[in-house]
């Protein structure tokens, strides 16, 4: 399961070996300049279907069990790694200094995530 940390002055989703694969990509760093808000989302799915169109390139995904990639396009993108019905951290990105609009990745304790993420970014 993938795991936000905070490294030196970025947001790190930190992606297991597995899920790097299924993501052609090596871990998501976003600078903690760019947050602009990170909260728990109890229905990271409905957030994924939020967005103007779900394309999930490169990633994998099923429906309902796993997303793991960049969903949507243009500025509506989000880097994705949800895991099964479980409550999400959400975090709103600013464009301007962000390659993504959104995280949303599902972690062990997203309370604690949400709060640290915010404390640190604040």
């Amino acid at each position: 399961m993938a795991a936000l940390v905070v490294d030196g002055g970025d947001l790190v989703v930190r992606l297991s070996p597995l899920e790097k694969i299924c993501t052609f990509r090596g871990n998501v760093r976003v600078p903690l300049t760019a947050v602009r808000a990170a909260a728990v989302d109890p229905q990271p799915w409905r957030s994924l279907l939020s967005l103007r169109r779900v394309r999930i390139s490169p990633g994998a995904g099923i429906p309902g069990v796993l997303t793991l990639g960049t969903c949507g396009f243009g500025r509506d993108r989000a880097f994705a790694a949800v895991h099964g019905r479980h409550p999400a951290v959400r975090v709103d990105l600013d464009t301007a200094t962000s390659h993504f609009s959104q995280l949303l990745v599902t972690v062990a304790d997203p309370e604690a995530t949400a709060a640290n993420i915010m404390a640190v970014a604040a």
